[in-house]
């Protein structure tokens, strides 16, 4: 976004969040230049700027608030970094003022759109903690979004790209920390082993030839790397299907197996937008049926076996 060696307005001293442009180019100026006439645009870099934004007084917003990826929400800062949810509750807030509906992206697949998109990078780096606190952050914004929508005229999408190869298990009771350890050792190597797993990536350890025993260690660590099967510097994604969850207008079309091309289909069917729209109403039928001005809020996150 910024000029290469650029300062960074929040991380000054830090050479590695200075900006890599070549061109010379400042995209965010770029960006504040181009706007119609009559309209407002706003461009913030901390939580304290978004928040006391004016959702009247804003027709379009900018909002970079890392160099880079967003912290995890277990590391972030409150002061000068947003939480997901209070992102998404003023974009719903200041998109809400267009009469005729918005589709909204909250994509969580890459940190830079967004602070949920941790869950994804938190699983590659074996932090389970981490990716499960991101992945509890998801939730709250989806709820909020709820409680700002109607499920009159918003259909909500919530689905994955992918899986992870992580898992839980152990036969671990009711009350145990999804942090903690399987109330079992192993047959094999008498050794206890936690209850969260991954079938690969940087947890997999060896100490005197044999797999590490992690109640020597502190396993409830926020950055605690869990074991894995299969040393690997980065975990990798799961090949199961992923969950798809809809309310709102038209959810039924979703369930069961779907291709993932076949969401967006159902997304513009529901809006009324594309070649097919003979259930929506026309200027000339106004009896014909309509699902009226329709919100389309969609969340992407990996899901990682979670649901």
């Amino acid at each position: 976004m910024f000029p290469k060696n650029r300062t960074d307005v929040e991380y000054e001293l830090d050479e590695k969040a200075r900006g890599t442009r070549l061109d010379g180019l400042n995209l965010v100026d770029i960006w504040k230049s181009f706007k119609p006439k009559h309209k407002h645009s706003h461009y913030v870099w901390n939580r304290t700027d978004l928040l006391a934004l004016d959702p009247h007084t804003v027709d379009y917003l900018l909002g970079l608030f890392e160099p880079g990826d967003m912290q995890y929400e277990l590391n972030r800062n409150n002061v000068t970094d947003p939480s997901l949810s209070e992102m998404v509750e003023m974009a719903i807030r200041i998109l809400n003022k267009n009469p005729k509906g918005f589709f909204l992206l909250v994509e969580e697949a890459f940190a830079l759109a967004s602070q949920g998109g941790r869950i994804d990078h938190g699983h590659h780096e074996g932090k389970a903690k981490q990716a499960l606190h991101e992945a509890v952050e998801m939730d709250q914004a989806i709820g909020q979004a709820g409680a700002m929508t109607s499920v009159e005229d918003t259909l909500t999408v919530v689905t994955a790209d992918h899986s992870h190869v992580f898992t839980f298990g152990g036969y671990t009771p009711r009350g145990n920390s999804i942090f903690g350890l399987a109330p079992m050792v192993s047959d094999t190597d008498k050794k206890p082993f936690t209850s969260i797993l991954y079938g690969n990536g940087p947890g997999y350890k060896v100490v005197g030839g044999e797999r590490e025993n992690v109640s020597m260690v502190d396993y409830a660590h926020n950055n605690y790397q869990a074991q894995s099967a299969v040393p690997l510097r980065h975990e990798t994604h799961g090949g199961e299907d992923v969950a798809v969850f809809a309310k709102g207008p038209m959810a039924h079309l979703l369930h069961g197996v779907h291709e993932q091309n076949y969401i967006p289909h159902v997304m513009a069917y529901a809006a009324c937008i594309g070649a097919n729209r003979d259930h929506c109403a026309s200027a000339s039928s106004s009896s014909s049926p309509s699902p009226g001005p329709l919100l389309l809020l969609l969340a992407l996150l990996p899901l990682g076996g979670l649901f």
